[in-house]
C-alpha cells in the first residue's frame, strides 16, 4: 500500500485527500518510484480547479514532478534500473499518472536520471522550470544577444528558470512582477531590470530601457486585462510566447494595435518537447550542462512535508514564493 493524494471534486486546496491505495507492479514501459520529494506546479492547482487544458476524470490524481529511487522497472525499461536516483519530466497526462504519492508509477519515457550533484528536492525544480523556456528560446526561436525578453510571473519557478536561461543565451531578461516587494530577489536571481506592473507604467519603462524599440520577446504566463499593455511594450514584429493563463479575466486582443505592430502571438507548452524522445533528450542534455556550469541554479522557496499537502497548495496559490514549492516525502 502507498499513500497518495487525490481529489473527488473540483475546488480549493481543501479538496485534496491523502488515501492508501495498492500500487501495482510496473507495466512493460513503466517505472515504480519510491518518492523522496515532489515539486508543485501552478498547472496542478488549475487541474485541481478543473480549469486546465484538458478535462479532468474524477476522482483524479495529480503531480508532474517527483524525485526518488527506482523500486521496480518494467520488462522494456533499460535506461534506468532498481536503486537509481531519478526524477520525472512532465511528459504525460494527469489523467494517466500522478506523482503526488509515496510510491508511484511513471511512464518510462518520463523518467530520467537526476543530474549529478543535485538533491532530491533540487531535482524537482529543474524540468518544468527549465524545459519550458528551453522550448521557447532554444528550440523554437534561438535568442541572440540583442534580444530583450519580458518575463511575466517572474518569481515563479518557471519565471526564474526563464531569467536564468535568457542570461545563459546572452540576451537581456526584464522581470515583470505585480509589486516591488520582490524586486531585490529578482535582481539577485539574474533579472537585468524589474518592472512592478501595478506601480509603474509598463510600456514607458520598457521603452526607456530599450531606447524606444520595445522588447523582442515576451514569456507570458498571466493574460487577462493587462495583455494589451504587454503587446504595446513589444517591438514591431515581436514574439509573445503564451504558456500560462494565471488570470481568470478575459484576455482582450486590441486588433487596431495588432494590425500595425504585427506581433507574433504563439501558444506554447512544453509537451511538444517532452513527449518526443529526441527532443526531450536534447533538452535534458542542454539543461544538465547548464546545471553543471552553474548558469542554471534550481531555487527552492519553501519545503513542506507530505501530510501538509493542503497547506502547500494554499501557499502555492498565495503567490508569495520565489522559486519552487517542494513537498518532502
Amino acid at each position: 500500500m502507498s499513500r497518495v493524494v487525490l481529489f473527488e471534486q473540483y475546488g480549493g486546496p481543501d479538496v485534496l485527500q491523502i488515501r492508501d491505495i495498492a500500487v501495482r507492479a510496473p507495466g512493460p514501459d513503466e517505472v515504480r518510484i519510491q518518492v523522496k520529494a515532489i515539486g508543485l506546479n501552478r498547472a496542478e492547482a488549475m487541474w485541481r480547479n478543473g480549469a486546465y487544458v484538458e478535462p479532468v476524470h474524477l476522482p483524479a490524481r495529480l503531480g508532474y514532478e517527483s524525485a526518488g529511487v527506482v523500486e521496480a522497472v518494467g520488462a522494456n525499461v533499460s535506461h534506468v534500473k532498481v536503486g537509481d536516483r531519478v526524477s520525472t519530466v512532465p511528459a504525460f497526462s494527469l489523467n494517466d499518472y500522478g506523482m503526488y504519492g509515496e510510491l508511484v508509477l511513471a511512464p518510462a519515457h518520463a523518467v530520467v536520471a537526476i543530474p549529478e550533484g543535485l538533491s532530491f528536492e533540487e531535482a524537482t525544480a529543474i524540468w518544468n522550470p527549465y524545459i519550458t523556456p528551453y522550448g521557447a528560446f532554444v528550440e523554437r526561436q534561438r535568442l541572440v544577444p540583442d534580444d530583450v525578453v519580458l518575463v511575466s510571473a517572474a518569481s515563479s519557478s518557471v519565471g526564474l528558470g526563464a531569467i536564468e536561461m535568457v542570461n545563459m543565451l546572452g540576451a537581456t531578461p526584464i522581470a515583470l512582477t505585480r509589486t516591488s516587494a520582490k524586486r531585490d530577489a529578482l535582481l539577485a536571481a539574474g533579472a537585468k531590470h524589474v518592472i512592478a506592473t501595478a506601480e509603474q507604467d509598463l510600456v514607458a519603462e520598457v521603452m526607456q530601457l530599450t531606447d524606444g524599440k520595445g522588447a523582442t520577446f515576451a514569456f507570458e504566463a498571466v493574460g487577462g486585462a493587462q495583455f494589451p499593455t504587454l503587446l504595446a511594450a513589444m517591438a514591431h514584429g515581436g514574439t509573445v510566447f503564451v504558456y500560462g493563463a494565471l488570470s481568470d479575466e478575459v484576455t482582450p486582443l486590441p486588433l487596431l494595435d495588432v494590425i500595425p505592430r504585427e506581433p507574433v502571438i504563439r501558444g506554447y507548452n512544453l509537451f511538444g518537447t517532452t513527449t518526443n524522445p529526441e527532443r526531450q533528450a536534447a533538452a535534458v542534455h542542454f539543461i544538465s550542462e547548464g546545471l553543471a556550469s552553474g548558469k542554471l541554479k534550481p531555487r527552492i522557496a519553501r519545503t513542506f512535508v507530505f501530510d501538509e499537502i493542503v497547506e502547500a497548495h494554499r501557499y502555492l496559490e498565495r503567490n508569495e514564493h520565489i522559486g519552487r514549492v517542494v513537498v518532502k516525502v
